[in-house]
């Protein structure tokens, strides 16, 4: 398996900070936000991995990882996304790397307070379709909401104004290599993005969607309130030392 971290955007809501840095750059406590995801897929067991990213700012990711060797990574590879197309768009980048592997998607400026590998090894044993994690939150309207019946996910609507569940699809998802099919087919939305919610929906047409539920703590770092919210947080984790 493969990992992918998606760390592209232009970061708008995180203004004026954002002028001058990627978001992913941004500090979370003691350290980069982008070594979370990176060192969360090292525990999984995830070794090679691909970035993706863009904007003005990108070099300053290789300036600051490397070839990865130091974070426990065989393999880091780096991709240049042009503008906003969306998570479906910048994940189709990556497909000349990855070939007919499956991957591990990870959003850059997501965090878990628990290790992503229970997932990771499930997917292990069936590579095939999709797997997604949900979790309950306060403020669905934000996410792409997620509807169970009888154990099975049948639809997911992406930031509904009145949310059927509080059940948020999370930044990690895993795939298998029909997820370019799925890519190429799609329509930008209303953004005028592709949107991975496309993607999770045409699984969700094959009966190849599967889900799992999120252990402890989820945030992403997408507001100024998420990102102070994802310091305290992981200020109050068992720090381990930086590499």
């Amino acid at each position: 398996m493969k990992g992918v971290i998606l760390a592209g955007g232009l970061g708008t809501r995180l203004l004026p900070l954002t002028k001058i840095t990627n978001k992913h750059l941004l500090p979370v406590y003691d350290r980069p936000m982008i070594y979370y995801p990176i060192l969360a897929m090292v525990e999984a067991g995830i070794r090679d991995v691909v970035l993706v990213t863009g904007g003005n700012h990108s070099g300053d990711f290789m300036r600051l990882l490397g070839d990865g060797h130091r974070f426990g990574l065989r393999t880091l590879h780096y991709v240049y996304q042009e503008g906003e197309g969306g998570i479906a768009q910048a994940l189709s980048l990556v497909q000349h790397i990855t070939q007919d592997s499956p991957i591990a998607v990870l959003l850059g400026d997501n965090l878990f307070e628990k290790s992503i590998k229970p997932f990771a090894d499930r997917f292990r044993k069936d590579p095939s379709g999709a797997l997604i994690a949900l979790k309950a939150v306060k403020s669905p309207e934000r996410f792409g909401v997620a509807t169970v019946r009888g154990g099975s996910i049948v639809k997911i609507v992406e930031k509904p104004s009145k949310p059927v569940s509080k059940l948020a699809v999370t930044g990690l998802y895993f795939y298998d290599s029909k997820v370019f099919e799925f890519i190429r087919s799609l329509k930008p939305s209303r953004r005028g993005e592709l949107e991975i919610t496309d993607v999770n929906n045409a699984y969700i047409a094959q009966k190849s969607l599967r889900y799992g539920l999120v252990n402890g703590w989820w945030t992403d770092c997408g507001t100024f309130e998420s990102l102070f919210e994802a310091g305290r947080l992981e200020r109050e984790l068992p720090r381990k030392a930086l590499p």
